[in-house]
């Protein structure tokens, strides 16, 4: 197939079979799905037109995916970036258009992750001839995922699937589940969190090496949508390592640090559970050269590791924990957090 823009060509995974049951979705850049999908459909709406500048803070995933959106769209592309966006990806962003503005200085992701949307905050009080994309908060992002689902039942003659994701702003795994559900598969959703993250109660739990961008949070995340995840599990930084180092060296999938975090829970799932696991692998390894594959010697082999099954969020301890959450929503604990950087 000849495609009119690169966007089009790489958004679409590669499903890979590693061993009996269990499956990746390897992705170059998961986040194209749900940009390429949701600029369309402003720009349908009328919300936004040919030239507007499109707005939003990022850790790296969804620059990248905006930015390419913005390209094939004819929009200009402004990032509020984490100190996440490493130099090449920086570099890559600017030169295709987009105005990349790091957030104020921060010593750990929670300041960070704040800083930028306070910024964001202070552009939308200076400018009016702006759109904020709102990846955290703005359900359009979910419908892109769509066609991914629809890739996923084609791919599984079967019923019922055990999907593994990280849940960052929620939309991926949430859209899929959703989609799967309304297709009539059965797909129990393993959503995966780094210690630390507000949005499942980990936030007292500081993993000091934790550097996994996009699947936790240090605010409150309105696209969560808790009543569709079966299962959460919380994990550390070298459990993920782990996974990512063995993904490379057992079937030589170069991804990213929340593919490794994936990859070694949906490993133990395989061994777990009779039905398919497939695991999602968003972005390639490329900026976790120093911190992650050059240590590759402290990886543990994945069979040795398990979770620490808990009836309830105080049971919540490292190195993995994993609660069925059985698509309840959000507990008392979790409501009581302040939401003051979330818009209204």
């Amino acid at each position: 197939m000849i495609h009119s823009h690169i966007a089009d060509a790489i958004k679409t995974p590669h499903i890979v079979k590693l061993k009996d049951n269990l499956f990746v979705a390897r992705f170059e850049s998961m986040k194209i799905y749900s940009t390429l999908k949701a600029v369309e459909l402003l720009l349908k709406e009328g919300k936004i037109h040919s030239g507007d500048t499109l707005l939003d803070s990022s850790s790296g995933i969804y620059a990248y995916a905006l930015a390419l959106a913005c390209n094939k769209f004819g929009l200009k592309c402004h990032i509020i970036a984490s100190k996440t966006v490493d130099a090449t990806l920086k570099l890559q962003l600017e030169l295709l258009g987009a105005v990349v503005e790091p957030a104020a200085s921060a010593p750990n992701l929670k300041m960070d992750q704040e800083n930028r949307v306070k910024r964001i905050y202070q552009i939308l009080e200076e400018r009016k001839d702006i759109h904020w994309m709102q990846q955290y908060h703005d359900d359009i992002h979910y419908k892109g995922y769509q066609e991914f689902a629809e890739l996923i039942a084609n791919n599984f003659q079967h019923s019922s699937l055990n999907i593994v994701g990280g849940v960052g702003s929620g939309c991926s795994t949430g859209a899929i589940a959703t989609y799967l559900k309304n297709m009539g598969v059965d797909a129990k959703l393993h959503g995966v969190q780094p210690f630390g993250s507000i949005t499942f109660n980990s936030q007292h739990l500081e993993d000091p090496g934790i550097i996994i961008a996009g699947i936790g949070s240090a605010i409150p995340f309105k696209n969560v949508r808790f009543n569709l995840y079966d299962y959460i599990h919380w994990i550390t930084f070298d459990y993920s390592l782990s996974g990512t180092i063995a993904l490379l060296k057992k079937y030589a999938i170069f991804a990213g640090l929340s593919a490794g975090a994936c990859h070694t829970i949906a490993d133990w799932c395989s061994r777990r559970y009779e039905t398919p696991c497939l695991f999602i692998a968003a972005d390639t390894g490329h900026r976790y050269l120093d911190e992650v594959f050059k240590q590759s010697e402290n990886a543990f082999p994945l069979e040795e590791l398990s979770p620490i099954f808990i009836n309830d969020l105080d049971g919540i301890e490292m190195p993995w924990s994993v609660m069925h959450w059985n698509k309840r929503e959000l507990t008392e604990a979790k409501q009581n957090i302040k939401e003051e950087l979330v818009p209204v």
